[in-house]
């Protein structure tokens, strides 16, 4: 799943707890936070805590993968040889 905001991963953790069959107050209890915080973490509040956010997203075994957009840092090389070839083989 690509995250773009706190709502991409409180939608993640709100499906995933009830995949695992898990009420708010029970989520909440287990990581130690209040069933309050969870109830705003997954309406996407905006300044969650990225600490308990990551506890939480370990508790229920999801992980979070930073990676850069390869379009924005790779510049594809193209060889004049090749192109030249390929045009003269399909003529």
């Amino acid at each position: 799943m690509r995250v773009r905001s706190i709502r991409d991963v409180a939608a993640a953790v709100r499906g995933r707890r009830k995949d695992l069959g898990l009420s708010q107050a029970e989520l909440a209890e287990m990581v130690g936070v209040s069933r309050k915080w969870i109830c705003e973490f997954e309406g996407g509040k905006p300044r969650a805590e990225f600490a308990l956010v990551l506890g939480v997203l370990e508790y229920l075994g999801l992980t979070i993968m930073i990676s850069q957009d390869i379009e924005e840092t790779f510049t594809p090389t193209v060889s004049l040889d090749s192109l030249l070839e390929e045009h003269r083989y399909h003529e």
